[in-house]
């Protein structure tokens, strides 16, 4: 099971895009969404929108996807795009019908919702064509940033989770401090 969420009245901190984007820039993670401009997309654990804000103008429709309402408050006070939908939501349980998304993405947040019932969830609501991009914080990092290294989990965890979910794993890369996980609906 995941662990605690990020602190949103720390909010203005997922905000700082020398931080953020040290760990997975907008056009690594556009590269592994590999979107189309007509593409539905959910942003799991969206925060403020960071990487929404990214993502919105290549997409046809994204759900900014957070189990804080905080997190969405700031995110209206800072400006939505047009395209984007904030849902209040845990991320096991999905308000998505069927296959309604062709791709989802979590950016440093798969420690905080990381379950079987999740990734089923994820699952369902993919297109049978989807992509799911997970870039998350490793467990074997040093812990410097992020969450505490116990509360991590290491690629070779969060691949072996997804496979067992029925996901092909298109593409991995092991950094220092986090992984990258590109994976389709086998």
């Amino acid at each position: 099971m995941g662990y605690h969420t990020f602190d949103a009245e720390r909010a203005d901190k997922l905000e700082e895009a020398g931080r953020r984007y040290r760990f997975v820039s907008a056009e690594e993670l556009l590269w592994a969404l590999s979107l189309s401009p007509d593409d539905t997309v959910a942003d799991l654990g969206s925060g403020t929108g960071f990487f929404t804000d990214d993502v919105a103008p290549r997409a046809g429709a994204v759900y900014a996807v957070d189990v804080q309402e905080e997190m969405h408050e700031y995110y209206r006070k800072k400006g939505v795009p047009e395209n984007v939908d904030l849902v209040t939501s845990d991320v096991n349980d999905l308000p998505f019908d069927d296959s309604d998304v062709d791709a989802a993405f979590s950016t440093m947040t798969y420690h905080e919702f990381a379950s079987d019932e999740a990734i089923a969830e994820i699952r369902r609501v993919l297109a049978p064509d989807g992509r799911l991009v997970i870039v998350d914080w490793a467990a074997t990092g040093s812990g410097e940033d992020g969450p505490p290294v116990d509360e991590r989990y290491s690629a070779d965890e969060a691949t072996e989770a997804l496979r067992d979910a029925g996901f092909a794993i298109e593409h991995e890369a092991v950094r220092p401090e986090t992984f990258l996980l590109i994976a389709a609906l086998e």
